[in-house]
């Protein structure tokens, strides 16, 4: 290797407040809520959507409660059962860090479910929303994975490798700003551009299948170059929790836009 990034101080702490820290990744979840929450507003408007203001922003406490709560239990059930089986009052610690992004979408889908129940909308309508705004959370997240140096890349000798503060001595790939460019700016282009498509804006569902299997395509190239978690290392088939987790995500999303093809829209 002849060349390697020494990783930039970066103190995973952004701001203090006399008692209370602001950390770059509490910042990314307020960027990615609140932007995504100003771009649902507007395509709500713009688009024939039939979904007032009002509502979206009703929707965004559910969607701040559902994505807490659902990335939380998903990291402690998935990625850290037994250390929170012994340490049971850690898991509300959530300041520490730890959530996950599987358990997170699962808490907004429950939380947008009952939304559109009590409200009389098309869950669907909601959800093909979401997915076109869902990205810009996902990029703000895994570029404050990179700032707080954690989920780092495999070692590599690639130009562009970095040398994380606790990935010891070797050079390893960014792996969270690969995640960043795929499931954040890519999928976010994609979507964006699908949802300008009249014959494909008006199939219920296709757009929520196609962040679900972008999604997880992107997931699963980008765990190829990420390393997995010291305590659970490699499953399966050499592949990452991240990337079974996926698996299922991929034919749900596959499927719901086949689905698209044959369901008349309403």
């Amino acid at each position: 290797m002849l060349y390697a990034i020494p990783f930039p101080q970066i103190d995973p702490i952004l701001l203090s407040l006399g008692p209370f820290d602001v950390r770059w990744y509490a910042l990314a979840y307020i960027l990615g809520l609140v932007i995504g929450w100003r771009l649902l507003r507007r395509l709500a408007e713009k688009s024939p959507f039939d979904i007032d203001q009002a509502s979206i922003d009703d929707f965004l406490i559910w969607a701040t409660i559902g994505v807490i709560i659902g990335g939380r239990i998903g990291y402690v059930l998935l990625y850290h059962l037994y250390y929170f089986v012994s340490n049971p009052e850690k898991i509300f610690f959530v300041w520490q860090g730890g959530m996950s992004f599987h358990g997170g979408l699962l808490g907004v889908a429950v939380a947008g479910v009952l939304f559109c129940k009590r409200r009389g909308i098309q869950t669907l309508k909601l959800g093909d929303l979401l997915a076109c705004t869902a990205p810009i959370g996902l990029f703000f997240g895994r570029v404050a994975n990179f700032f707080n140096g954690e989920l780092f890349g495999r070692p590599t000798d690639v130009p562009w490798s970095v040398i994380f503060p606790r990935g010891g001595p070797y050079p390893r790939h960014p792996s969270q700003l690969y995640e960043a460019a795929l499931e954040g700016v890519l999928l976010f282009v994609v979507l964006n551009l699908l949802l300008r498509v009249p014959s494909i804006r008006d199939r219920r569902g296709f757009l929520t299948g196609t962040f679900l299997a972008g999604y997880a395509v992107s997931r699963i190239i980008a765990e190829m170059f990420r390393q997995p978690d010291a305590h659970i290392g490699f499953l399966q088939l050499g592949l990452t929790m991240g990337q079974w987790l996926s698996v299922p995500m991929l034919f749900i999303g596959l499927y719901m836009v086949w689905r698209t093809q044959r369901v008349p829209s309403s």
